[in-house]
């Protein structure tokens, strides 16, 4: 594993030096080898870490070469990791989401489009529609952050925040929502972060979103403590 990690290393420096920029091929195995004064095992290994992180893209019978790098290709493994985590730390993924979350809606305050806001408004009404229905509200509940977390152009920020926000977790606080009968008010914490949004309001459209997230991760504290057994925490 050292070798491995040193190869590793050593090819991510060249990329970050510029010397193997994004779409360029690697020398050949034996080449890259003797270059960097390391085992041809290490490299090949080194290469196969490399290929599963999207970093390098090996062509059967033409060579391997550097990806894009861009972020949608190297964060895109994120949203599956998320859906991996165990109970006890998908409270830390909420943090981070707190975090990230309303200084992305504030900043999307400033940038969002008013096509965008329109499309926003539409989704809303979509949500209210559906207020009872958990399926449904998942998938405009996704469809709502993304469109305002796009509009920040932060495609790196967008992509970070919808890695965080899996499928599983938007469920269980809709479902425990619903149970809850607290569905409709959250649907009014959505128009609250429209209502900041269509104002230009920065301010306002922070504090609603950091509002709407305390609330979102309130209600999975919940839904997890009454789903842990006890024998501790499970999948």
């Amino acid at each position: 594993m050292a070798l491995t990690d040193e190869a590793i290393a050593s090819i991510r420096g060249m990329i970050q030096r510029g010397e193997l920029p994004p779409g360029s091929r690697l020398p050949p195995e034996h080449e890259l080898s003797a270059q960097l004064g390391l085992s041809r095992s290490g490299i090949r290994e080194a290469v196969k870490v490399l290929e599963s992180a999207r970093v390098l893209d090996v062509r059967r019978g033409d060579g391997t070469y550097v990806t894009s790098l861009a972020p949608r290709l190297l964060l895109e493994g994120l949203g599956v990791a998320v859906e991996l985590l165990r109970d006890d730390t998908l409270l830390e993924v909420m943090e981070v989401r707190r975090m990230l979350e309303p200084v992305a809606t504030g900043l999307a305050a400033l940038r969002m489009s008013d096509d965008a806001l329109d499309e926003l408004g539409r989704i809303l009404d979509d949500m209210r529609a559906a207020a009872d229905d958990a399926e449904q509200l998942i998938g405009f509940d996704t469809a709502f952050h993304r469109t305002v977390v796009a509009a920040t152009g932060n495609e790196t920020l967008t992509l970070l925040l919808d890695g965080l926000s899996s499928r599983t977790l938007r469920a269980r606080v809709w479902r425990g929502l619903i149970e809850g009968n607290s569905a409709h008010q959250t649907i009014e914490e959505h128009h609250a972060i429209y209502v900041a949004l269509r104002s230009r309001d920065q301010l306002l459209a922070q504090a609603s979103a950091l509002l709407h997230v305390n609330t979102s991760e309130a209600w999975l504290r919940t839904v997890l403590s009454a789903s842990i057994p006890a024998d501790g925490p499970r999948r």
